[in-house]
């Protein structure tokens, strides 16, 4: 764990060299907001060096509240990196908020696995061949497990590493839920939280490479990320996670949609 100024709102990591990646636009947005979102919390990053510094790359966080994907672009944004996210199409729908999503990057899906241009993969692979970063929600929605655990995972995240070639990043973070429940939409910002992120090696994906993907091989390697992820889970949270990941369809719940 990190041993920076406890008043610190992110520890420190060496100095990248990425400002052009930082347009205009994403600094005019994250100028407000970062410091209003560190007024709340408090994030210490465990081995953010493990984050690509240049180049494109495949990020896929545990997913367990709504106030998920503000943490994790917070993070990325510290550690020099735009963050861009595989996101609902219905978001792209939203008055003004849509245009704002198109004008970052952000990639529109739909739930049935498909985007405005018909082909999810094809649309990450043009963001990534750009340089830029994806991250992607590999169990796809916010966990179903009733502690917190990452669920069963789906293939997203590695269809579109092995489809783009490019490393694909696992991290996890934890703390989210004290400032914003599971499926709640109120902030619990007084006082201030503290969330702990750390960042894993690379996947190891090389055997899935340059082959066709049969449906055993892509369940193997999206077993490969989810392990990877859970392992960083119980790395903060310190216990060991259940002996058999929960998998939503053997529980009878919808894998969409507010279950509590």
């Amino acid at each position: 764990m990190s041993t920076a100024d406890p008043d610190a709102p992110v520890v420190p990591v060496p100095a990248r060299s990425r400002r052009k990646e930082k347009g205009a636009f994403f600094r005019v947005l994250a100028t407000p907001a970062a410091p209003l979102f560190d007024l709340m919390a408090r994030i210490d990053i465990v081995d953010g060096d493990k984050l690509p510094a240049e180049g494109a790359f495949v990020l896929t966080p545990n997913h367990y509240t709504n106030i998920d994907p503000v943490v994790v672009g917070r993070v990325m944004w510290s550690l020099g990196r735009v963050p861009r996210f595989l996101a609902k199409a219905s978001l792209f729908r939203v008055p003004v908020f849509g245009r704002m999503m198109h004008a970052m990057g952000h990639i529109p899906v739909e739930r049935a696995g498909r985007t405005h241009d018909h082909d999810p993969l094809a649309a990450g692979r043009l963001l990534v061949a750009r340089g830029g970063g994806v991250i992607v929600y590999p169990e796809g929605t916010l966990t179903r497990d009733p502690d917190l655990w990452p669920m069963k995972g789906k293939s997203g995240a590695v269809r579109l590493a092995l489809a783009a070639g490019v490393p694909l990043i696992p991290m996890a973070h934890w703390g989210s839920q004290h400032l914003m429940g599971r499926y709640s939409s109120r902030l619990r910002a007084f006082p201030r939280k503290r969330i702990t992120v750390v960042i894993g090696d690379p996947v190891d994906l090389s055997v899935y490479r340059d082959r066709p993907l049969d449906q055993a091989s892509v369940t193997a390697a999206t077993a490969l990320v989810m392990d990877a992820v859970t392992e960083l889970v119980e790395r903060l949270r310190a216990e060991k996670a259940p002996a058999e990941r929960w998998n939503p369809t053997k529980n009878h719940q919808k894998e969409t949609g507010r279950f509590e």
